[in-house]
């Protein structure tokens, strides 16, 4: 039985949406590909491997880092020390002065300061035969020093060369001399007129180099360094970007049992660089939050004496008032006095009072932050609050007002630089507003809910006579006073006791050392396995996304699930000059598989039937339904069959050119009644085979392929021959062969191996479902075998079988994975 004839029986309608539907992705055929290209992978896995051992070898860069711990003590108080109160009354709690130590840390004012101090706009590098390599300040046998008051270009490598005797070759860059030059004394770049490229020159130690766009000397490094470079590569950068790339290496955490303990971190590709840094961070921390402490508690100090003065005052004068009641009035000894009530009174006044005097403290921080008299400034401790937000706002503040004091100088109001300097200020200024008003609100609450609950207890002060509430009322108000300049000389005491035992609060647990880490980074091994698994991956990329797009027809099995359609034979791959393979290589597989295809013919119409009109299409041109129809006709021809080749692709004529025979008569000469029958019958070489050329193109081909002459014609043939094989047009381009079919018995539709698109066989797979099309069979061509056996329908199919029964076979070389299962299946078969 022909594969997929028996699925004709029994269609229905659910089964015809499926006719002609392909999968989208063909595993079997995806498979076979990652197995054909093997190479390809073993290649990639080795490219992959030499780039990853050169990366790890030549261009990875190793990322170390150090860490501090530190405490900060909890026993002292100062500008920067927390106040509970506050906090309590927020429902907050938590470390605040770790919250402004950290922002210390990380502020631009702070690393802008160390950036400084140890030049770390400087960057030192030693190139090799590959690649450049990151050195720490200390292995360069040479410091180098610039001159801060000359202007100088940045990012402009600058390369040291060792000549002897403590000298060394400075060379520049062959272009790229800028006339946009950057002054370290103002941070800021200006414009020089252009000129040449300043020449190489040889300097000493401590011998300065000066060109327009630069000006340094080279200072002699105290201590020997054990590496001995053959060049140093010198970069400068702006201050800025170096501030904003070590802000962005600095990790601050808290310690999580104890939230004192801050843990700092700083990662570079210098051990020695990040240890050093970390180090010289906390101890400028340290020495500028003493002098901060002393100069705040001063402030205080005084602040609070002056108030105590004034509070004094009001006191005294409450006081003689006071007496004055008494004495002249005889109010000293009041009957019938709620006791309890004057008590919770006295109680709610005291903490009003208390209220009161930090919000005028709180009232004189904002007066002095509003006024940039920080040097005025006293601790918010005596307003009674504390917030790391906003003692590192005014911390910055303070460093940014300076810095615009200094830019004033140079540039104009509109400039970049001020307007940059005066947006960080307007930042700056926003948080620390911001937490003034988020503790005035507090305050305020806090001090509107005191006045009801003494509203409220007063209620019970109305029934005594008018001298007697004039006497309670002059005994709150001193009690008032009173309470005001007792939390005063608290504060006092406690600003007097810091001063007294004021040092730093910050205490250094583990300094940061070279103990000789490893690496944090980058991860070698995990990026040379992801190289190396991406040049692997490629090739299987590159096959998935052309086997996902790719929508030719490739797989036997799936062509006849899809169409269901039978399949008369496949043929395979010809590889001769000609098309005349059964002619020429009778003993060939091929020519077995075309005359397996003519034994396979009779299934499509019967075989009681005296003549046969055998017609053969395709979906487009290049599939190879000429090479079908000339050696199926050969096949009848030699069988003793008189057959007749018509060659009706009458857009397109290609037979004649094998036969040699002159297509200057053909079929279209007929049609139009220029030649008669016998004219344009052309003998071969095999008797029982004649051609009928398609002859010169005519006008209006469709419609002499479409004519009742035409229609004639083939009945004429019919009596003269036991075949009729006709070369028809390609049904996807025109639709000349739909209408020759109605006269055919057999339809052969060619598909060709991975040449014919999926999408072609639709309208044919419709056609043939819903009865538009009968007798149609497939023949697939240009099938090349990859297995070295039989496809599995037990006929031809146009390739060797490896067993010296074809002409093919003799060159046969079995498969290396066939060659493996033969021997798996030898073993155990024995």
């Amino acid at each position: 039985m022909i594969p997929g004839k028996e699925t004709v029986v029994g269609k229905n309608e659910p089964q015809k949406e499926k006719y002609g539907s392909f999968a989208l992705f063909d595993v079997e055929h995806f498979l076979r590909k990652l197995l054909k290209y093997w190479y390809w992978f073993v290649l990639m896995l080795s490219i992959g491997y030499v780039v990853s051992w050169f990366y790890g070898k030549y261009y990875a860069q190793n990322i170390y880092s150090s860490n501090l711990s530190l405490s900060i003590s909890s026993g002292t108080s100062s500008y920067f020390t927390p106040n509970q109160s506050i906090n309590f009354i927020w429902g907050q709690g938590g470390n605040q002065d770790g919250v402004y130590l950290k922002k210390m840390l990380l502020s631009r004012s702070h690393n802008e300061f160390l950036v400084n101090e140890l030049n770390l706009f400087v960057d030192y590098q030693t190139k090799g035969a590959i690649k450049s390599t990151y050195l720490d300040k200390d292995d360069s046998p040479v410091f180098f020093e610039i001159d801060k008051k000359h202007l100088q270009q940045v990012g402009y490598p600058i390369t040291l060369t060792p000549k002897g005797n403590n000298s060394y070759e400075v060379s520049l860059p062959d272009e790229g001399q800028s006339t946009n030059l950057y002054s370290y004394d103002i941070e800021g770049f200006q414009n020089v007129e252009p000129y040449k490229r300043p020449a190489n020159k040889i300097i000493k130690i401590n011998e300065w180099y000066t060109s327009p766009n630069l000006r340094f000397k080279l200072v002699a490094n105290p201590v020997s360094p054990s590496i001995k470079l053959e060049n140093i590569i010198i970069n400068l950068s702006t201050v800025n970007n170096t501030v904003n790339g070590i802000v962005s290496t600095i990790g601050v955490d808290f310690d999580k049992e104890i939230n004192t303990i801050m843990i700092i971190s700083k990662s570079g590709y210098s051990l020695n660089g990040t240890v050093s840094f970390l180090n010289k961070s906390v101890a400028e921390l340290q020495k500028k939050r003493f002098i901060d402490k002393n100069t705040i508690d001063k402030n205080t100090e005084e602040y609070l004496k002056g108030s105590l003065a004034d509070i004094r005052k009001k006191l005294d004068s409450s006081a003689a008032y006071l007496n004055y009641l008494k004495v002249s009035e005889k109010l000293y000894d009041i009957t019938n006095r709620d006791e309890k009530s004057l008590e919770k009174i006295k109680d709610l006044e005291t903490k009003k009072a208390d209220i009161l005097s930090k919000m005028n403290s709180l009232s004189t921080i904002r007066n002095t932050v509003d006024s940039q008299n920080f040097d005025k400034m006293i601790s918010p401790s005596a307003a009674g609050f504390d917030d790391g937000l906003f003692t590192a706002s005014v911390s910055e503040l303070k460093a940014l007002y300076l810095k615009k004091r200094e830019l004033s100088s140079i540039y104009t109001p509109n400039s970049e630089p001020i307007r940059e300097i005066n947006r960080l200020i307007s930042e700056a200024k926003t948080n620390s507003s911001g937490s003034l008003r988020n503790v005035y609100t507090v305050y305020t609450t806090e001090l509107n809910k005191i006045d009801q609950q003494i509203r409220e207890a007063s209620s019970d002060l109305t029934s005594f006579p008018e001298k007697q509430r004039k006497y309670l009322d002059a005994e709150r108000g001193y009690n008032m006073i009173e309470a005001t300049y007792n939390s005063l000389l608290a504060r006092q005491n406690e600003s007097q006791m810091r001063l007294a035992t004021n040092q730093s609060d910050i205490s250094v647990i583990d300094p940061a050392k070279n103990l000789g880490q490893g690496p944090i980074g980058p991860n070698v091994k995990g990026t040379k396995m992801a190289i190396i698994g991406a040049f692997f991956a490629l090739p299987f990329t590159l096959i998935l996304l052309g086997s996902l797009f790719d929508s030719k027809i490739r797989n036997i099995k799936e062509l006849i699930s899809a169409t269901r359609i039978p399949l008369l034979g496949v043929i395979g791959n010809n590889n001769a000059d000609n098309m005349l393979t059964v002619l020429d290589s009778p003993k060939s597989s091929v020519s077995e598989a075309f005359r397996g295809i003519r034994a396979n013919v009779r299934f499509l119409s019967g075989e009681d039937e005296t003549s046969k009109v055998i017609l053969i299409t395709s979906s487009v041109g290049g599939e190879g339904k000429t090479y079908i129809s000339i050696n199926l006709a050969s096949v009848l021809g030699l069988s003793d069959k008189k057959t007749i080749l018509l060659g009706m692709d009458l857009r397109k004529p290609k037979i004649f050119g094998d036969f040699n025979i002159d297509n200057k008569l053909g079929i279209s000469n007929h049609l139009t009644g220029e030649a008669t029958i016998d004219q344009i019958i052309n003998k071969t070489k095999i008797p029982n085979l004649d051609v009928a050329t398609s002859g010169p193109i005519p006008p209006n081909p469709s419609e002499l392929l479409m004519s009742d002459k035409n229609v004639r014609f083939i009945e004429e043939l019919k009596k003269m021959y036991d075949f009729i094989i006709i070369d028809s047009p390609p049904v996807g381009l025109v639709a000349d062969s739909y209408e020759l079919m109605k006269h055919s018995d057999a339809n052969l539709y060619v598909v060709r191996h991975e040449y014919t698109e999926k999408y072609m066989l639709k309208m044919i797979t419709e056609k043939y479902h819903n009865n538009e099309i009968k007798h149609l069979g497939l023949v697939y061509n240009d099938y090349v075998s990859k297995q070295g056996y039989g496809y599995g329908y037990g006929y031809g199919y146009g390739y060797g079988y490896g067993y010296g029964y074809f002409d093919e076979d003799k060159n046969y070389k079995e498969p290396l994975l066939i060659k493996i299962r033969n021997k798996v299946r030898a073993i155990f078969n024995r």
